[in-house]
């Protein structure tokens, strides 16, 4: 018969009444007929598969609405799946054919129950009389065993009809090499809570329902239990499993860990254990592909937390903010709402209360009206300027903004297994407990896995528990593809040892940390999304470390990572945006290498260190944030290297006093505020580790800046670290810390070393201080106010080797009272004066050319020596020295400057009788002969230039400087604050 005689829609309509064995001979006819049965996938194909009494909607129970890919694949694989019980005994390795043939023919079937014609009244009797292989059928009713019944020989029990319609209350111990039972309903006997237990056979559960009651499972003993539920408080308990699968499940309703395993799997091995070996690898292609569609695939649509926040997927790349869109809009993540813009670079609603100090004392009425006359004067006359462009930081100029194309692009699975041998030998591993495709909610606890205990989770649902899973002391766990939402605790809590893969997960919405990561544990976290948790997204305490790679943690109302007693995780390549706290935080002696992360519009910081936190922060991009870029508190510590931190609304680097960082090598641009700023203000004493500073904005209106970095928001108190009563046992572990990215060079003094710091909206290096700081070999250019303010230094500030240049007014301010020294810096083409110095210190071996007003200005009480600087003023004096200053204005070289300038080169005040001037030396222009700066060339000096540039890595410039400072460590930090050494 041809398949062509009659049209496809008759053929479809005849063939949607034939049962699966003559479906499967229509399609041995013909290739045609083979189509055309392939066709029916969404008609007959989806009737019998969801008409088999064996099994359930492919996707139950997490998703049933959604139909599979294929419903004929589907039912192929159940096939496949119930089968595997049978395949036990010698004769299968010769003939599996004939052997299954055979068996068919010999299998008898026993009925049970009160109905006619059932052979047996009580399941007892039946499998007293059944043989190997033979099926018990159940027919509705309750069956009940008062002792313990035993299964000697392989069989089958099913029951008849619905599920729901057989329901046992008996206790099974399986002593037999097989076993299968299927729709059934189990409830515990009145002197047992356990249902079944077997301990070195397998057992196959389909389409079982357990209520109140255990299933319990010892290695060498193995299970495969499809489409069950578990309600009312059941759980099932693996010990040394080698291998047993959990497919398609759900569990609902403990009132402890659903799921239990513990134990290292067994070496000895059951028959059925290279059978699950191979299922379970058969299926993990059909549930990369089934939960791409359905797992993942949701977790890019947008979802509503229970904050009422919209999570978006991340645009990293694709949806990067320019600096002109974020200058137009500030949007107020708590809630929703667009603020409006400044207008003019003057205040947003809300911020009327900021103060922004730079230098405008030296603009006030004390500056004289030839000086105001000089600054507006149309200076044009180049033959006079000296060249300065040739300085030692010419290197360090600044690189404009980074585009999307030099953020790190956030690696797919495939590529971060390809980079990490031990990654992918965990990503193929089958051992264990293998849970896939299930559903675990409304309980206490989903898995629990202690005792060198392994399992695999793969594309399941936990939503609504106490927590997700618990990983403890030595245990391996693999976590693929699982959705973890709504969680009252932490989602994944791993401690004591723990470690393993937890890579593409959906993690969000839940109570404490996304993931919680302590007591030696160290797991590889890889390319999930952990977002929308109502406290940090992950923390790592407790000497716990990892490796967190590839994610994105967003929308967090704490910190995205938060690192704190000792924790010493590598966070690399992740993007942590939209955060309502900090996006990195450091507390509490907490270390880790954060390295090249894209951290944008936090809430607050975008790395907050604080408290004894040392990390290593290098070459991350940390921009576009609603308060400062990096904020290093109350003794915080610190390698800052090479980071891009730009266009956030408060300051690019946000310093207290009493830390003791290293800034070396990083990019500071475009931010609202200050590029640096440091102050002495202390976190109050009441604030905990978790209440976190204050933004900027609230900062600047009054009070210190806060306690912890990032954790507390609103709720002032930190994570729950105090697990059922567990003591902060960590903190006698102390010593025990991992050393592995400690090799840097010790300080006492705070550091600002090699770093470019542009273009920000106020002054570019803001010092408010009581302790000693360097800073040395930075280029600070073209800020909006003054290059460098030192407001308050009562010990010694040293500015060394920097260049200053085009910043919008003085060049380097010094308030009075403050002790400052400044050593081979070059003060060029700044908007007003080049040094305006009220304090106390030196001025040694400047360049300062080419400003807009005066060039070294000396006033009020200052006590300084002024020494070997050359100084240009093109119009105006070169040094002023005015009202009661004491001190040295010794050997400075003075270019002329326009020869319409009348102003003498060094003005002084007559009345004063404690300023010597002596030996300071005039040259004056001369035609065709050369002006420039020679001998040594224009300061700041470099002795190696590097070859080569990059933006992308400022950390990799190497400058010497002709000053070097060299400290050693002699003490470290007490509870009261830093105590630093002098410098040698």
């Amino acid at each position: 018969m041809e398949a062509g005689s009659l049209p496809m829609e008759l053929w479809r309509l005849i063939l949607a009444y034939l049962p699966l064995a003559d479906l499967g001979r229509c399609c041995l006819v013909c290739r045609a007929w083979r189509e055309l049965v392939l066709s029916l996938d969404s008609t007959r194909w989806r009737q019998l598969c969801l008409g088999c009494p064996e099994c359930r909607h492919p996707n139950w129970p997490r998703r049933p609405q959604l139909a599979p890919p294929s419903w004929r694949e589907a039912l192929r694989q159940h096939a496949l799946a119930s089968r595997t019980w049978t395949q036990n005994g010698a004769e299968l390795h010769s003939s599996a054919c004939l052997h299954l043939f055979r068996r068919r023919k010999d299998r008898r079937v026993w009925h049970v129950g009160a109905a006619p014609g059932c052979g047996y009244e009580t399941l007892r009797g039946a499998l007293a009389a059944a043989g190997p292989y033979d099926r018990v059928l159940l027919h509705p009713g309750v069956y009940e065993e008062q002792a313990e019944v035993t299964l000697k020989v392989p069989v089958e029990i099913v029951g008849m009809g619905k599920l729901g319609d057989v329901a046992l209350l008996v206790s099974f111990d399986q002593q037999c090499p097989t076993a299968r039972l299927c729709n059934l309903v189990f409830m515990p006997a009145w002197f047992s809570p356990v249902v079944y237990k077997t301990s070195s056979g397998h057992v196959q559960l389909d389409n079982c329902n357990f209520e109140g009651c255990q299933l319990h499972v010892r290695g060498p003993g193995t299970c495969q239990a499809r489409f069950c539920s578990f309600a009312q408080g059941s759980s099932a308990h693996f010990l040394g499993v080698a291998i047993s699968l959990m497919d398609s499940c759900e569990f609902s309703g403990g009132d402890s860990a659903s799921i239990t395993v513990e134990g290292p799997p067994v070496s000895e091995r059951n028959w059925a254990c290279k059978h699950l070996a191979a299922l379970a690898k058969t299926l993990t292609a059909v549930t990369m592909a089934t939960s791409s569609g359905s797992i993942v695939d949701t977790v890019s649509q947008d979802t509503k937390d229970s904050l009422g926040r919209i999570s978006h997927r991340d645009t990293s790349l694709g949806g990067h903010i320019t600096m002109e869109d974020w200058t137009k809009q500030e949007v107020d993540w708590e809630t929703g709402w667009t603020k409006q813009k400044a207008i003019n670079g003057g205040l947003l609603p809300g911020q009327e209360g900021t103060v922004i100090e730079d230098d405008s004392m030296d603009t006030t009425n004390e500056s004289s009206d030839e000086d105001s006359e000089l600054r507006g004067a149309n200076v044009s006359n180049i033959d006079y300027t000296l060249s300065y462009e040739q300085h030692g930081l010419a290197h360090l100029s600044e690189p404009g903004l980074p585009d999307c194309a030099t953020f790190p692009a956030l690696l797919s699975l495939s590529a971060e297994l390809q980079r990490d041998a031990e990654a992918q030998e965990l990503a193929s591993s089958v051992q264990g407990c293998l849970l896939r495709r299930c559903l675990l909610r409304d309980g206490k606890g989903g898995v629990h896995l202690c005792n060198h205990a392994q399992a695999r989770l793969e594309a399941n649902v936990f939503r609504g528990l106490n927590y997700a899973v618990r990983c403890i002391q030595n245990a391996k766990l693999v976590m693929l593809r699982n959705e973890v939402s709504g969680c009252r605790a932490s989602g994944v809590f791993l401690r004591l040892s723990a470690q393993g893969l937890i890579a593409e997960n959906n993690i969000h919405s839940n109570g404490e940390a996304g993931l919680d990561i302590r007591k030696g544990a160290n797991p590889i976290i890889l390319c999930n999304r952990i977002h929308s948790g109502l406290r940090s997204g992950i923390v790592v305490l407790g000497n716990g470390k990892g490796f967190i790679r590839s994610n994105q943690i967003y929308g967090n109302k704490e910190a995205g990572v938060y690192i704190l007693f000792n924790g010493n995780p590598v966070v690399s390549g992740n993007h942590i945006f939209q955060g309502l706290a900090a996006g990195i935080a450091v507390n509490e002696n907490g270390r880790g290498l954060i390295t090249e992360n894209v951290i944008r519009q936090n809430q607050w910081g975008g790395a907050d260190i604080r408290r004894g936190g040392d990390p290593i922060l290098r070459n991350n991009f940390i921009c576009h944030g609603y308060s400062d870029g990096v904020v290093v508190g109350e003794r915080g510590r610190g390698l800052i290297e090479g980071n891009h931190i730009y266009g956030n609304r408060g300051c690019g680097v946000w310093v207290m006093s009493s830390s003791l960082p290293q800034l070396i090598g990083n990019y500071i641009t475009h931010n609202r505020m200050y590029g640096l700023a440091v102050f002495c203000r202390k976190d109050p004493e009441s604030s905990g580790a978790g209440e976190g500073y204050r933004p900027a904005q609230e900062r600047e209106r009054g009070g210190g800046g806060g306690g912890g970095g990032g954790g507390g928001g609103e709720r002032g108190g930190q994570e729950n670290f105090h697990e059922e009563g567990e003591l902060l046992a960590w903190e006698s572990d102390m010593d025990s810390e991992d050393e592995r990215f400690s090799s840097r060079r010790p300080i006492t003094v705070a550091l600002v070393e090699n770093n470019c710091m542009s273009r920000n909206g106020a002054v570019g290096v803001y010092v408010k201080s009581s302790e000693a700081l360097n800073v040395v070999g930075n280029m600070v250019a073209n800020n909006r106010a003054a290059g460098m303010s030192i407001i308050q230094s009562s010990q010694l500030t040293r500015l060394v080797g920097n260049c200053v240049h085009g910043n919008g007014r003085v060049g380097i301010t010094v308030d009075r009272e403050c002790r400052v020294e400044l050593r081979g810096n070059g003060i060029y083409g700044n908007g007003c004066h080049g040094i305006c110095f009220r304090g106390d210190g030196q001025i040694v071996e400047n360049d300062v050319v080419g400003n807009g007003a005066i060039g070294i200005r000396v006033m009020e009480s200052a006590d300084v020596k002024v020494l070997r600087n050359r100084v240009q003023a093109l119009q105006g004096c070169a040094i002023s020295v005015r009202q009661q200053v004491r001190g040295v204005i010794q050997e400075n070289l003075v270019y002329q400057g326009f020869p319409a300038n009348s102003k003498p080169p060094i003005y002084t005040n007559p009345l004063n009788q404690e300023c010597v001037v002596l030996s300071n030396t005039l040259l004056t222009h001369r035609p065709n002969t050369p002006w420039a700066l020679e001998n040594p060339p224009p300061r700041p000096l470099c002795n190696n230039p590097p070859s080569t540039t990059s933006s992308a890595h400022p950390a990799n410039l190497a400058i010497s400087m002709t000053s070097r400072i060299t400290t050693t460590v002699e003490s470290g930090c007490h509870n009261n604050g830093s105590i630093f050494c002098s410098i040698l």
